[in-house]
């Protein structure tokens, strides 16, 4: 009866709980993987908050921040009542400016600002409105894949540092404190432009770009891909695509699937008409 009570009294204290809500409680527990436990004030019962690892601190690791005993102050990012708990923030308030700043954004909108790093993981903008971050060089973050449409071999071939961007706000990445940003969101997509104007059972002209294990990517057009499988390279089997065509070469290729929900294109070389080979 006493543990069907507690879990009931728990789910009653959390559902008092609102996102965005400003808690205290005393740290009861600091671990690597799972952050800070959290005994909040009015429910003294067991650890109903949880601050996780990366909602610590943006400038510090936890064990710098937050001790065992400590009392805290954080912010209600969630409530699960399935898993009882509340995860929380503390980051947001070490940073308050720039959480609200944050928070106010919807997905959707049109954010400006300038390259300010380039990495290999992506590209930091320093936007032109809000705070600026306490550890990275912007607030705005564009992941390789939301650079652009087309391939590319690195970040810097797509943007440049000191460069003008308008982006689309993704999502707000409460673990870093950025705003998610898709550079490619605000350019015309070519794959859905190309898939408009084709259908199944038409012949292309293409050029090789890639050889993977299973295949050949073939460029159709300026920006977009296809993929001949290895039973579709040859009439004849092949264990590699290097055994039927080269990087660079140019050949005819039968479309047999468009999927543009997923943005891909299936094509076959041996299904070509000996006429337009």
């Amino acid at each position: 009866m006493g543990g069907a009570s507690d879990d009931q009294a728990s789910r009653d204290f959390l559902a008092t709980l609102n996102v965005g809500d400003l808690c205290h409680g005393t740290a009861t527990e600091v671990t690597r993987p799972h952050g800070v436990a959290v005994t909040l004030d009015g429910f003294p019962a067991r650890p109903l908050g949880t601050v996780g690892h990366l909602d610590v601190s943006w400038r510090q690791r936890p064990s710098a921040v937050v001790q065992a005993g400590q009392r805290i102050t954080a912010e209600v990012v969630a409530v699960d009542q399935e898993e009882g708990r509340a995860r929380m923030s503390m980051a947001a308030t070490e940073n308050p400016e720039l959480w609200a700043f944050l928070a106010s954004l919807r997905r959707g909108g049109i954010l400006s600002g300038t390259v300010a790093a380039i990495e290999r993981f992506g590209v930091f903008v320093a936007m032109d409105d809000g705070p600026d971050h306490p550890v990275f060089p912007g607030v705005g973050f564009i992941t390789i894949p939301e650079l652009s449409w087309r391939r590319f071999e690195a970040a810097s071939d797509v943007v440049r540092i000191g460069q003008r961007v308008s982006c689309e706000f993704l999502q707000f990445d409460t673990w870093n404190g950025e705003a998610r940003l898709s550079l490619r969101a605000r350019q015309p997509d070519p794959f859905q432009a190309v898939a408009a104007g084709i259908a199944v059972g038409q012949t292309l002209r293409g050029r090789v770009t890639r050889l993977v294990p299973f295949g050949a990517f073939v460029q159709v057009a300026d920006g977009v891909e296809g993929l001949i499988h290895l039973r579709e390279l040859t009439t004849k089997p092949v264990e590699a695509p290097e055994e039927v065509v080269q990087v660079g070469e140019a050949l005819s290729v039968v479309v047999i699937e468009i999927n543009r929900e997923r943005r891909t294109l299936a094509l076959s070389r041996r299904q070509v008409s000996p006429d337009v080979r």
